[in-house]
């Protein structure tokens, strides 16, 4: 078995009942086509079918969100987690028990467990192939010397760079604590690091980035934003100068997060969220010890970069919806 990088997965899975990845986030919008703009400019596979689309990474076989028009304002649906098939009975006990399974959602394409999460929105639990990363993941190979023995190169001669992987979701929550114990108890995730009630980082005890699912406090649920790793923080400000060409001004960074040590850019989308380009994140090994932190809030944003937008922390769905 192989993971996203290409090298052996050699670690042991976890013994915990957990979910090891996000398997697929599923939102709608007003305008297919205006999706399918902006995520054919981020670097995405985007596969149409009619008024919805599904996205891939370049050159890997899974399909990490679907974005399907509904003539409404945008709005998460719905997030697919995935889980291993000699789980799934143990799921399916567990939520028959506390009693949160719910009717599957009308946008769902394949079978699983369905529950419905503490801010209402419903979660599906599937078997499928971790996707998550099974180990610190390298650094994409260093360019060719462009420019004689300079290590930058023109701006006429650097190649588009795309994502590998989804990397995490961030979803807006009016109960941090909650969400959390949720993640924690039902899903099986683990704390990795957090700054109140302000905001939460939590990994998969299977392996996988400092953070597969991370919330921050708002007056209501939503999707804030989708992280996608990139191969070095030259492909991340890479990146930027593309969308930026593309038309897509508004964003924050570069920069690089105290929590999670990745860097990152933000790029605001056509509906007021982010899709975020990150690289070199924290990896917690399904056997690794790791102590979460309760830090200030001034370390829960970034270690350097630009000063925040207003509209960064702005939650566009509850917005909308008034």
């Amino acid at each position: 078995m192989t993971d996203q990088s290409g090298a052996p997965s050699v670690m042991p899975r976890s013994p915990s009942l957990a979910a090891h990845s996000i398997d697929c986030v599923v939102f709608t919008v007003p305008d297919i086509d205006v999706a399918v703009k902006f995520y054919t400019a981020f670097g995405m596979d985007v596969r149409r079918e009619g008024r919805s689309v599904e996205l891939f990474t370049m050159g890997h076989p899974h399909c990490w969100m679907r974005v399907v028009e509904n003539k409404q304002p945008k709005a998460l649906q719905y997030l697919a987690f995935g889980i291993y098939a000699e789980d799934e009975a143990a799921f399916q006990t567990k939520i028959d028990q506390l009693g949160i399974g719910c009717e599957p959602h009308p946008l769902a394409t394949r079978p699983g467990i369905w529950l419905r999460g503490p801010d209402g929105h419903p979660f599906q639990l599937v078997v499928s192939d971790k996707v998550s990363p099974n180990h610190k993941t390298p650094a994409a190979p260093a360019r060719g010397l462009a420019r004689g023995t300079a290590s930058a190169p023109a701006r006429t001669q650097v190649d588009r760079v795309f994502p590998r992987w989804l990397s995490h979701v961030l979803l807006f929550t009016p109960d941090v604590s909650a969400l959390v114990n949720f993640s924690e108890s039902v899903l099986g995730l683990r704390l990795s690091d957090r700054s109140a009630d302000l905001v939460a980082f939590m990994h998969t005890p299977h392996g996988s980035d400092h953070h597969l699912l991370a919330c921050v406090k708002s007056e209501g649920p939503g999707l804030h934003h989708t992280s996608w790793d990139m191969g070095s923080v030259d492909e991340v400000g890479e990146a930027s100068e593309q969308m930026r060409n593309a038309g897509y001004a508004d964003g924050w960074g570069v920069g690089r997060h105290v929590l999670g040590s990745n860097y990152f850019y933000y790029v605001r989308d056509p509906w007021g969220s982010f899709a975020e380009y990150s690289a070199d994140i924290d990896f917690i090994s399904s056997d690794q010890p790791w102590v979460a932190g309760d830090y200030a809030p001034e370390d829960s944003f970034y270690l350097w970069g630009p000063a925040v937008p207003d509209w960064f922390v702005a939650n566009t769905e509850l917005i909308q919806q008034k």
